[in-house]
């Protein structure tokens, strides 16, 4: 699709930006139940998942320390579908794990490429 050519930096900020704001959904309903009830209590490693949810979530959505807070998240979603969907079923689609699964991949992507434009750190080095 030609019309597409030369907007491949616009896109991939908008994946990161994107990314973040639904990984940081996440937290915001562990601890602030927002926009609706977190359906179980939270237990020791629910909140440090919750923790990271913000910060990473938080971090990867302004573009700021980008590549460390990407590759924690990314290993985070990696844990958290071998701990809470992996004992389901061997496949995302039987074990209700796809989102983690791509959270997990789309964070390890963005960790490899760093934060692009629209970000701190791209204003940074500059």
């Amino acid at each position: 699709m030609k019309f597409l050519d030369g907007f491949g930096e616009q896109a991939y900020a908008l994946l990161r930006i994107v990314s973040g704001l639904l990984f940081l959904a996440h937290g915001v309903q562990k601890f602030f139940n927002f926009p609706v009830k977190f359906p179980m209590e939270l237990n020791p490693m629910l909140q440090a998942a919750g923790a990271i949810e913000l910060i990473a979530g938080g971090l990867i959505v302004v573009g700021l320390f980008t590549r460390p807070a990407a590759f924690v998240a990314s290993g985070m979603s990696a844990v958290g579908y071998w701990v809470a969907h992996g004992s389901q079923g061997a496949f995302p689609i039987v074990n209700g794990g796809e989102t983690i699964a791509l959270y997990c991949f789309i964070f390890l992507f963005i960790a490899t490429r760093g934060a692009g434009i629209w970000s701190v750190d791209g204003a940074r080095k500059t």
